[in-house]
């Protein structure tokens, strides 16, 4: 039975709707023959493994555990989505100072238990934060941690589907940059619908202007949806698309959204945001962004959304000033 790896993928938050459902995810697509579940709520997470049990799937070794350094000792492959939930009325930065502690927690438990470790993609909110927090502590290289932020990006193929009336794979290259929050920036410029950039439809009788700027509030607005409609917070979307991140990273499909990552450039400093990235076995690695003045804008709005949030959480004492973080992290 052909599996992406053997080695050891460990799921944290296990327990909860987005982890049972990325190991199904992962065992479903054959990632890796050795998955380990952690959650701290045992009898949730011995509920989710035993679930997984009863598919049937072969040849895999699951293993289940509340021992944080059980799951994570030998780990090369880890994805977490062991923050609290988003609940209706908050917002993604609402969860900033509970989820900011607990991805502190988290990157010192990975310099601890698996410094080894190949790659790690966080994806509790807000993401953006919570990945440069784990990456400041767990010690490893930028490359080696992505966050999750391609589901703007689906969300905004899903919208321009359903305008235009359209399937949604003839729209290539949907794309949201930046935070994977409030202010997000979509794109326009990137975009085609059946061959046609979607430039030259915005402002026709096609679709007025008005229209798409509703439209884009409706991808911004994505989660919230998703709450008022189902009474809790994504998890089918980010299980998969995050589990397809992980896959990439063991060398499996190419993925195709963006993703957080680490960014330190002239313009954006010391941040982790949405950029077009390329994620491989040598880690990920990302494409300067291009776009419109407009667009460029909004990505420069984002970017300093982000860097306030970041400043909050040195503020806390969370992480220490920017100057200190090589001191902690040597790849920084």
């Amino acid at each position: 039975m052909s599996f992406l790896t053997n080695e050891k993928l460990t799921i944290v938050g296990a327990a909860g709707m987005i982890g049972s459902n990325m190991a199904q995810c992962a065992m479903m697509m054959k990632l890796s023959s050795n998955i380990c579940l952690y959650d701290p709520f045992a009898p949730a997470l011995e509920g989710v493994a035993e679930e997984l049990f009863h598919c049937g799937f072969d040849g895999i070794n699951l293993t289940f555990t509340s021992d944080i350094k059980e799951a994570l000792t030998d780990a090369k492959y880890v994805v977490s989505s062991g923050g609290a939930a988003r609940k209706a009325g908050m917002t993604r930065e609402d969860l900033l100072k509970g989820n900011a502690e607990i991805a502190a927690e988290f990157g010192k438990n990975i310099k601890q238990y698996c410094p080894d470790v190949k790659h790690i993609v966080v994806i509790f909110n807000p993401a953006d934060i919570t990945g440069l927090i784990t990456l400041i502590y767990s010690g490893v290289k930028p490359s080696q941690v992505t966050t999750l932020a391609g589901l703007d990006s689906t969300r905004l193929r899903s919208e321009l589907a359903k305008y235009l009336h359209v399937p949604a794979d003839e729209i290539t290259n949907p794309r949201t940059y930046g935070g994977h929050g409030e202010q997000m920036a979509v794109f326009a410029s990137t975009v085609k619908v059946q061959g046609t950039p979607l430039t030259d439809i915005i402002g026709t009788e096609r679709m007025p202007l008005a229209d798409w700027d509703a439209l884009r509030q409706r991808v911004i607005q994505g989660g919230k949806n998703i709450i008022d409609l189902r009474g809790r917070s994504s998890f089918q979307s980010p299980a998969l698309v995050s589990i397809q991140m992980i896959a990439a990273a063991m060398g499996g499909e190419p993925f195709r959204w963006p993703a957080g990552v680490y960014v330190n450039t002239d313009e954006f400093k010391n941040i982790m945001m949405a950029m077009e990235t390329s994620i491989t076995k040598d880690g990920v690695q990302y494409i300067p962004v291009q776009g419109n003045e407009e667009e460029h804008a909004a990505l420069v709005d984002s970017y300093k959304h982000l860097c306030n949030l970041r400043d909050e959480v040195i503020a806390m004492g969370v992480i220490p000033a920017i100057e200190e973080w090589h001191s902690i992290n040597e790849n920084l």
